[in-house]
This record gives structure tokens, sequence and C-alpha cells, in this order.
């Protein structure tokens, strides 16, 4: 074959030149259609290489210990790191504070808290790990505060004019003064002892030797010209927790709560808001009967507790509110359990993740938000006792029974992020239930980011379903009617003018929704459904009427002219439903249509709704699938609806057993791609909703959908950042299932081509 095109082109003349151009044209079709494949592939994978970092495994550096001195490892009750994990800080049982390189282990200072005479520390309690604070109960019913500082400091490199070096000196504070605080005027020791300290306040919580539970706060006001800080102390005795020994004491970061372990099982909640005036608020029983309770903490942000057991339980908790306005302390999640006794579990500075260790010398990293078992790793250093993590979440410290210092690196940049958050429902905290919810940022540092994919995929569709909803309808049918049906003269009017509002900016579309259509179906709410429902029914009357006039006066109107009579009747029935509208919202829903279904029927109700949506998508999509099924139903071949009329079918007949089964292929075609539009439109979406990303199907409520937040959030996203990367995440679920649908589509069209193709 090729042979003889050859010798064609040889011959010359117009045969000639056209084979050449026909073999010059498939070439170039095949090169862009092999182009668009390529193109379309890079984007795929350019994806999924923004997104492939998110769903990669923690890693974790081989454990190195490190030879630390005597001093600086003897009955350690803390350990902690600088910002870039390069010095680490050891506080031991006796008020001895040692910092040392990271690196190597080697001592870079030390210093003993500064005590009274006579006056031994007999507890220890750490503040939130973000103020750097922790206090030492002493022997005679005091306790010192103090807090670790890291001065940094630039010096131009003498090598290097162009580099500087960084210098970074340890050392401590006492931000209320060298002096230690009265706890108890009775002058008991402080057997057990939580603190936590800001600027403007300070709380401790301390059970004396005699068993008496006390509550102190300090406001601190310091001298501008002396630089001498003051403090106002007010005390309270709390009432005694119900029974059992009390064996820790956790106050959070926002001195509202106290948590009091005791027995072996329990948990008392104390409401200390009112530092003059607690209350106790609940016993709750943590772990059933058999279990022990041998670890807890509070994660950053201070709403969550977490309790470790003897068994290698670790369970989260926080307080839910009912529907009475009372907060109850309640289970919310479980996760993988380690092998051995929970021996220490530190937090997390800013996440809501937190290391666990067991006397077996099993380490596990956790996140709460994800519910995910990060990484687990033996240290064969036996029970774990002492264990941090570093403010940037990259580096841990750990010290193990036989008093040796182990650190690690540690690369865990996207822990949010797991089948669990993404796809599930999830209780995050301070929520009543579990739910589907994508926020991405707050205003306060103690936020949990909520990455829920659910609820904006659930938009996209939604979105997609009412605009197909409006635009099949009219599309398919309207093309339908201009191909077979509509005058040649009508039909090259009305097919352009379709076609032309295609390129109509959607952006504008968008606008004229969310400024002018939504606020006049707010206004006629209850005349606008009243058309919507009255049109179809006065199409039905039309064409019955039409059919029931005289010949007379219907040969008066051209063949296919027919549908330019309906124009009247659709301003007709439009206008008499919104003059109803009024007059049937005041006698049935008070006059406000909106507000009583709000407010009686309980139905959520938002201006910018699915209605609006719909509409206004639907006039986007429309002009696609029209164009497209008109393009079908017209390029039947007519020698086949000829033959159906020669032997004896009707136009209906015809129409519906051979022009729609033979168009089908291409009808089909036409809704899968303005479904295609649907899905992927962003500006009406995002300009004519609430943009809320909610799951609800009520037409009457807006949506978020995975296009319209790429395009709100982009910009504000950081580059690398987990919220980043799930936003490239959203558009390659977009790609992958816009990939499918059309994958589908064209499947389902070569069947029906395949099928009808020899009618």
């Amino acid at each position: 074959m090729e042979k003889i095109e050859s010798n064609i082109s040889k011959v010359g003349g117009y045969t000639g030149k056209r084979m050449a151009k026909d073999r010059l044209f498939k070439h170039f079709m095949t090169f862009g259609g092999l182009s668009v494949i390529i193109a379309i592939s890079l984007i795929f994978f350019y994806l999924a290489s923004v997104v492939a970092p998110i769903f990669m495994p923690v890693k974790m550096e081989d454990l190195n210990s490190l030879p630390l001195t005597k001093s600086a490892r003897q009955d350690t009750v803390y350990l902690g790191t600088e910002e870039q994990a390069e010095i680490g800080v050891s506080m031991s049982k006796r008020g001895v504070v040692a910092f040392f390189d990271m690196r190597d282990g080697k001592p870079i200072a030390e210093e003993k808290i500064a005590l009274p005479e006579g006056v031994e520390p007999v507890s220890f309690a750490a503040g939130d790990l973000s103020q750097k604070t922790v206090g030492y109960g002493l022997s005679d019913g005091r306790m010192l505060l103090l807090e670790q500082k890291f001065d940094v400091s630039f010096a131009r490199d003498p090598n290097n004019p162009d580099k500087d070096i960084r210098t970074i000196k340890p050392g401590i504070n006492y931000p209320l003064g060298t002096a230690p605080l009265l706890v108890d005027p009775e002058g008991h020791a402080l057997k057990r002892l939580s603190i936590q300290h800001t600027d403007d306040e300070t709380t401790a919580a301390a059970l004396t030797d005699d068993g008496r539970l006390l509550l102190v706060s300090y406001a601190s006001t310091s001298n501008m010209l002396t630089g001498e800080v003051s403090t106002k102390r007010e005390g309270v005795e709390l009432p005694p927790v119900p029974n059992g020994d009390i064996r820790q004491l956790l106050l959070d970061v926002k001195q509202r709560d106290l948590y009091v372990l005791h027995g072996e099982r329990f948990v008392t909640h104390y409401d200390v808001m009112n530092k003059s005036s607690p209350r106790l608020v609940q016993t709750v029983e943590l772990v059933p009967g058999g279990e022990t309770v041998t670890a807890a903490t509070i994660l950053s942000g201070g709403f969550s507790l977490i309790v470790g057991t003897n068994n290698g339980n670790l369970a989260q908790w926080f307080q839910v509110r009912d529907e009475n306005n009372n907060n109850h302390l309640t289970h919310i999640r479980s996760f993988k359990p380690m092998q051995g006794s929970i021996t220490t579990i530190a937090p997390e500075y800013f996440r809501k993740g937190f290391l666990a260790g067991d006397n077996k010398g099993d380490i596990g990293l956790y996140y709460a938000t994800s519910k995910r078992l990060l990484l687990d790793r033996a240290t064969g250093k036996g029970p774990i006792t002492v264990a941090a993590i570093s403010p940037r979440g990259n580096a841990i410290l750990l010290e193990g029974n036989d008093g040796s210092v182990m650190t690690a690196k540690v690369e865990n940049d996207y822990p949010e992020v797991s089948f669990y958050s993404l796809w599930q429902k999830v209780w995050y905290e301070s929520y009543q239930e579990p739910e589907y919810n994508w926020q991405s940022s707050a205003a306060t540092s103690d936020f949990e980011p909520k990455f829920s994919l659910a609820p904006l995929t659930f938009g996209t569709l939604k979105a997609a379903f009412y605009a197909m909803l409006v635009a099949i309808p009219l599309a398919v049918l309207g093309a339908i009617f201009a191909a077979y049906f509509m005058s040649p003269k009508m039909r090259g009017v009305v097919k352009p003018s379709i076609e032309i509002m295609e390129a109509l900016p959607t952006v504008i579309l968008g606008f004229l929704a969310g400024l002018w259509l939504a606020p006049y179906i707010d206004n006629n709410l209850a005349g606008t459904l009243l058309a919507i429902f009255l049109l179809p029914f006065s199409f039905v009357i039309t064409a019955y009427v039409w059919h029931k006039l005289p010949v007379r006066l219907t040969q008066g109107v051209g063949a296919g002219w027919e549908a330019a009579l309906l124009i009247p009747v659709i301003l007709l029935v439009m206008g008499v439903a919104l003059q109803l509208g009024h007059p049937i919202e005041a006698a049935l829903f008070d006059g406000d249509m909106p507000h009583y279904l709000s407010n009686k029927w309980g139905w959520s109700y938002e201006q910018r709704n699915s209605l609006v949506v719909g509409v206004a998508m639907g006039f986007a999509v429309i002009p696609t699938i029209f164009s497209i099924a008109e393009d079908a139903v017209f390029s039947v071949p007519k020698h086949l609806t000829s033959g159906s009329l020669a032997l004896g079918a009707t136009n209906w007949q015809t129409l519906w057993n051979v022009v729609l089964l033979t168009a089908s292929p291409g009808i089909f075609s036409a809704v899968m791609i303005g479904m295609g539009r649907a899905v992927g439109e962003t500006m009406i979406v995002l300009m004519a909703t609430g943009n809320t990303a909610v799951m609800d199907l009520s037409i009457f409520t807006g949506f978020r959908t995975l296009s319209a937040n790429v395009g709100v959030e982009m910009g504000e996203a950081a580059v690398g950042t987990t919220h980043y990367r799930l936003l490239f995440f959203s558009a390659l679920v977009l790609f992958a299932f816009t990939f499918m649908v059309n994958t589908l589509a064209e499947l389902v069209r070569q069947r029906l081509r395949e099928k009808y193709s020899h009618i």
C-alpha cells in the first residue's frame, strides 16, 4: 500500500498532492495525539511527585548513645533540646541542670538551682513545652520556678566575611525571682507538683505529704526601673479525690483544668478557671478493673489527655460538651498497643504527636489526629524512664533505666495524614462527635489541623449532580429538537447562539450568580420553586392545546417553528409563579420561607446554595452538551430516517427507534464531557456558594469543591507543608476521577457504537 501511495505521489497532479497532504496530516495528528498523552502523563507524574512524600513512612536514624557526665544523668527527671536540636538539657531530681552537645554528649554548661540552706527538692513538674518552664517542689512547702534559655548570637566569620557564625549560649532564668514561692503555709513537703506559667499568671497544683491537695496561683508584676519581680499569691485547698492515692497531677496550659490521677485507674477532673473557687467536676474510670494507669500526659494545646497502661495500651481522652452544655471527659480513640507496660509519654511541642516508652525498652511514635503509629523501635537499653521530642519534631531524646542517654534524628514532616484522617469521620478536640471536616488553619498555635477530603469530594459530586440535573434535560432535549424537528433557518440562529454562550467566562457567571441570582432567589424562593415545578407541566399542556387547535390556525406556523411559541409561555409561567410566590409565603410560611425552613422545619438554609449553583453551572454546561449532542443527532444518516418513515413509522417512532439509538454514543459523550466540565468548575462554585466544607444533600445548603478549595487556599499554603501537598493531592484526586470517568465513558461509547452501528 505504501508503495502504491509513493507511486501516486510521484505522478504529481491533484491526486498526488492530496495524498501527500493526507500523509502529512496523518503524521501531524499522530504527533499531536502523542503529545497530548505525554503532556497528561507528565502532569500526572508531577502531581504524584509532590504528593508522594506525605505517604512515605517516618524515618529515624540509629540511636546514638551519649557519654554524658555522671551529674548530667543521675536521677534524671527531664530531658529537652533547644529549637535546632543542637544542645540538649538534662535536669536531675537533685536540681542539677546540665546542657550538653547533642552530637557527642560533651558538656557545655552545668548549673544547680538556687535553694535555701537545708531545703531539698522532693518533686518536679514541667509546664507546657513551648514555655520552657519547670518547677521544683521543695521540702518546706515552697516551690522554685525556672525556665531554660538559649541565647543566640551571630558573629562575622573571620575566614569568610560573607558568612556569620551562630553561637548558642544556654542557661536558666528565674521568671518569678530566685526566692522560692510559698505553696503550703503549713510548710509540709510537696509530694506531687504540677505547674503552668505565662507572663500574666502562674498556677500550681500540689499534693503535700500529709495528703492535702492545694491550688495556688500567682500574679506577677515587675518594676520597670529596678526589674524586681513581685508576686501576689492566692491559694485554696481542693476537695479530696473520691478514692485511692494520688499518683500524678496534670494542669492544662490554659490553667483552666486540673486532672488528678489516683488509685490505679481513676482520674478526677477539677475546674480551676476560678482560682478562688475551684470545683470538682467528675471522676472517671480510665481503664477496666485489672489494668493500671502507669503514665499520662497532656498533648500540645491542653485539650487531650493521653493515658498509658501496664498492658501497653494507649488511649486519648478529652472533654466533650453534651446537650445540656456540660463537659464530660470522654474516651476518644485507642492506639496500637505496645509490648510492655508504658513507663513514659512525651508530647510534641506544637503538634498532636507523642512518644511512648515501655519497660521492655521499646519506643513508639504516635500521632493522635491521624490515629497512626508512625514508627516503633527497640532500644535494647531496658525500661525507658524519660523521653523528649525536639521543638521541631525532628529529634528524640531517651534515657534508659541504666542511665544511658540516647538520641536520634527523625524525619516526621507529615504525621497528620492517614486514610483515617482523610476519608473517615474524625473526632477532633472540642467537638461533640466525630465529623468530616476541612479546616487547614486557625488563629491560635494550639490548633488541630483538619484535613478531611471527604466533604470536598462530596461537594464536588454535589455540584456536578445539581448542574447536570439542570443541564441534561435542557441540553439533550434541546439538541434533539434542534437537530431533528427544528427548521433549518431557525436552527441556523439557535445553534450558533447557544455555542457562543460557551465562550462566556465562568467568572462572569459566578459573579452574576453570587451577587444577583442568589439574593433574587432568596427573596423569591417560593416563586422560584413554583416556577421550576410548573414549567414542565406548562410544556405538556401547551403541546396538548396546540394539537387540539384547528388545523387552519396551526398551518400558519411553519414546520419546525413550534418551539418559538414556548417563549411567551415560559415568560408567562415564570411571571405568574413569581407573582404567586409572595402570597404563598405569606399564607403558608409566615411571610419568609427561608426563615421558616430554618426555624420551623429545622432545615439548614444558606443564601448561596446548591439551587443557585445548579442554575448557574447548568447554564455553563448546557452549551457543551447541546453542541456535541446536536451534532450527533444531526449526523445520523438521512437514509436511515427516510427508510424508517417510508416503512410507515411516525417521526416519533423514527426518533426513538432509529435516531436516538444511532446517536446514543455521541449523546453519551456529550453528557460525560459536560459532567467533566461540571466536576472541574472553579469560579462559579467559588463565588456562588457559601464555600463551606459541609456534607449535606439539601438543595438549600452550600458546599466546597476540590477545585474551589485549591483555588482559594493554594496562595496561602506554605510550600512543602502538609497543607500544600494535600492541595496537590486534591488536584490528583480530581485528575484520577476525571480519568476514570472518561475511560468508563469511552468504553460505554464504544459499546454503544458497536451495538447500534448496524442500524
